[in-house]
């Protein structure tokens, strides 16, 4: 039985099974969007969210979602999250393989039955036959930006130009211009997509988008004034109805939570003058190599910029030699973080969530791409929407090192109030902010597509 069944499930209109790839980037758009569709339906639907049993254990430290959302757990059938980074190949096999057959048992004891399902793209190799079999609607929600759903979905292309396996080391600087609607691209820009697997592993990974035809319709996390280029090519090209929903980011909630004893950080940031503060975040999953890290630890110090920094483990390293111009923390409400009038930079990893926070918030960013979609987001970030820098070229990789001069140097212009060029940045990201969130506001271009998803699956 599903847990903190709480809710009288017999007066809902709609009960939405939501399923989750299971890490942590892509839980939390997914529950953010069962939050955002309660708060525009006035509690007509039951969302019944499906994780595994370590991820239930995982999530129980995180705040109480709405009464209408309950959590169901699936057997621990896959390797831990502690280890995925050990062998995702493994990981990614297992996921595919192994969920499938209790997530059926599980959905097919639910009271009251589901009317629709919602899971995350990469799910379906398996999801969208188990709900065709049993005739109950499933959308797809893809949690990156509009720009690696279409390299993925028109990954053949990349075939027949013999532009996979990636040769970064011959072609990298070789345009991709014939994937309809990505914008000019080059082969590296894309590395971190499909580096670290092999290409057995790519294209069973693709099985996903010849398999999405026949979910009832596709959610894209990003914004139309954002990618709109793309976004109409994808919608002419799919044969689903796709709709353009924002990044599922925790704009919607309060932000007047108040400050909680262990949240002594936004005091710090409270005490720094207005843009002065970097924030460092490298994410929730993978890391650089260690000789990296520490040069980039050595030069975030030697810069004299104020930061404030995520860590995690050992943090004596970090600490070392630091003055109150720095602020450690082993976790922090990043959005509340980033909107934070101190806070003038952010150096980043560039996982989607944390590049739409970002500039829902109106802060440039300094990239530090290391995996899986990064790169592309680096790129947006940089060469499209042109409001951060690069750390390194191409991305914080263990063949690719930067020194801690060259990192202090880099931190210290980014962060220089009496830039010229900095300024221009700044300027262009209060634009960006300002687009974000007309497009989430009532009306707008998100808000209206989420107003159309709630009315379809209703």
């Amino acid at each position: 039985m599903p847990e903190n069944d709480k809710t009288p499930a017999t007066t809902k209109h709609c009960h939405v099974v939501a399923m989750p790839y299971p890490g942590r980037g892509h839980i939390n758009p997914m529950l953010n969007l069962c939050k955002l569709i309660l708060s525009k339906s006035n509690d007509d639907f039951l969302f019944t969210f499906v994780v595994t049993e370590e991820w239930l254990g995982l999530l129980s430290s995180d705040p109480k979602p709405p009464a209408n959302i309950r959590f169901a757990s699936l057997p621990q059938v896959i390797p831990s999250e502690a280890s995925r980074a050990d062998d995702m190949a493994g990981f990614i096999e297992a996921v595919l393989a192994k969920l499938k057959n209790p997530f059926e048992r599980l959905i097919d004891g639910l009271e009251p039955p589901p009317t629709a399902i919602v899971y995350d793209t990469w799910l379906s190799t398996w999801m969208v036959d188990v709900a065709n079999r049993r005739n109950i609607a499933v959308a797809s929600l893809f949690p990156m930006s509009a720009s690696v759903f279409t390299v993925f979905y028109h990954f053949d292309l990349l075939l027949q130009h013999a532009h996979f396996p990636l040769n970064v080391s011959e072609k990298g600087d070789e345009i991709v211009d014939y994937i309809p609607g990505l914008p000019t691209t080059t082969i590296k820009d894309l590395t971190t997509i499909f580096e670290g697997h092999g290409k057995k592993m790519i294209l069973q990974l693709l099985d996903t988008f010849s398999i999405l035809k026949n979910a009832t319709c596709l959610l894209f996390t990003s914004i139309y004034e954002f990618e709109e280029q793309v976004i109409d090519s994808i919608k002419e090209n799919l044969p689903i109805p796709a709709y353009h929903i924002g990044p599922m980011i925790p704009y919607f909630e309060s932000s007047d939570k108040p400050q909680s004893s262990n949240e002594n950080y936004l005091q710090w940031l409270d005490s720094q003058p207005n843009g002065s503060v970097l924030y460092i975040s490298q994410g929730s999953f993978l890391s650089i190599s260690t000789a990296q890290m520490d040069e980039i630890i050595a030069g975030i110090k030697e810069s004299g910029v104020r930061f404030l920094w995520v860590t995690r483990g050992d943090t004596s390293r970090f600490k070392d030699g630091v003055s109150e111009m720095g602020c450690f923390v082993s976790w922090c409400d990043q959005l509340r973080v980033l909107c934070h009038p101190s806070v003038g930079g952010f150096w980043t990893h560039c996982g989607w969530n944390s590049t739409s926070e970002s500039i829902y918030a109106g802060v440039p960013m300094l990239t530090c791409p290391i995996f899986w979609d990064q790169m592309p987001n680096s790129k947006l970030i940089v060469n499209d929407l042109k409001i951060g820098w690069r750390v390194i070229d191409n991305g914080c990789k263990k063949e690719k090192f930067v020194t801690r001069e060259e990192i202090a140097k880099l931190v210290r212009n980014f962060m220089d109030f009496e830039s010229d060029v900095r300024k221009e940045m700044v300027e262009r990201a209060k634009g960006l902010k300002d687009i974000f969130r007309r497009a989430i506001a009532d009306g707008g271009s998100a808000a209206s597509d989420i107003d159309a998803f709630i009315k379809y699956i209703s």
